[in-house]
């Protein structure tokens, strides 16, 4: 199973649909003078330290010069669904778990991990092409897995975690709970 992640969706799209934001540190949220939280910001922000769920007034506070722009949900939607149109194309069954992220099952079109590494590049390499979007993959044996993976290597990244190598895979993030 792989996990598929949009990388820095909202904003990605803003960038693609206003091109003099790519580079800049970008918000996309509420009112930073007001109540408003953060909902996506572009990774030149978060080397700021500016993430998702953290208050606009705080994101301010460690990205002064950061633009901040209101969610437009309805442009995301299109981007969305033409997204999972993509991967359809490629995995038929997938299931969205939310605008930009969600599981792909492999296992019936790609026999093996190597097949189904070289399958998660191509599905990659299609939105990348058709959308101008980046996303981040993890494929392990159980969804889980593959969620925590999709996290390691962003923006753009494939992360593998084959079979029996779970526990080595999530060791260093239960040493990090404790």
């Amino acid at each position: 199973v792989a996990h598929l992640d949009l990388d820095a969706f909202f904003a990605a799209v803003e960038e693609l649909e206003r091109p003099e934001l790519r580079g800049v540190p970008l918000v996309v949220g509420g009112d930073p003078r007001g109540r408003g939280v953060v909902s996506t910001a572009s990774y030149a922000a978060r080397a700021f330290g500016v993430a998702s769920a953290m208050s606009c007034a705080e994101a301010l506070r460690r990205c002064p010069h950061a633009v901040f722009v209101t969610p437009r949900m309805s442009l995301y939607r299109d981007y969305s669904r033409e997204v999972w149109s993509l991967v359809r194309d490629v995995v038929p069954t997938v299931e969205q778990a939310g605008i930009d992220e969600g599981y792909l099952d492999l296992g019936e079109v790609a026999p093996g991990f190597d097949d189904a590494r070289a399958l998660a590049e191509s599905v990659q390499a299609v939105i990348r092409a058709r959308t101008q979007l980046s996303c981040s993959l993890g494929l392990a044996s159980s969804k889980v897995v593959a969620k925590i993976a999709s996290d390691r290597r962003k923006p753009g990244g494939l992360t593998i975690v084959r079979p029996g190598r779970e526990a080595a895979f999530l060791a260093p993030l239960a040493i990090r709970l404790l």
